[in-house]
């Protein structure tokens, strides 16, 4: 199962979780099988968070594969100039 871990400003939605594994073949079933666990959280991860997946930052990672043994970090996109 992949390893996923929250940003500190994500862990609201998971009342403190800081890291779960879950088991999903892409980021698009990753965040359903999050949002099933944690209500809510599928619509906040699917907008404003990147997405690192075993160290590499992936723009639009909705259908970038997820492996058994990955490492995947939700953070909080930062806004402003």
């Amino acid at each position: 199962m992949a390893k996923v871990f929250f940003s500190t400003g994500l862990r609201q939605y998971t009342g403190g979780v800081a890291e779960i594994e879950v088991s999903a073949t892409d980021v698009r079933r990753l965040i359903a099988a999050l949002d099933q666990r944690f209500p809510g959280i599928g619509e906040r991860l699917s907008h404003g968070t990147s997405v690192a997946i075993d160290g590499d930052i992936i723009a639009d990672a909705f259908l970038e594969p997820v492996g058994d043994d990955s490492e995947v970090h939700f953070v909080q996109t930062l806004a402003g100039g």
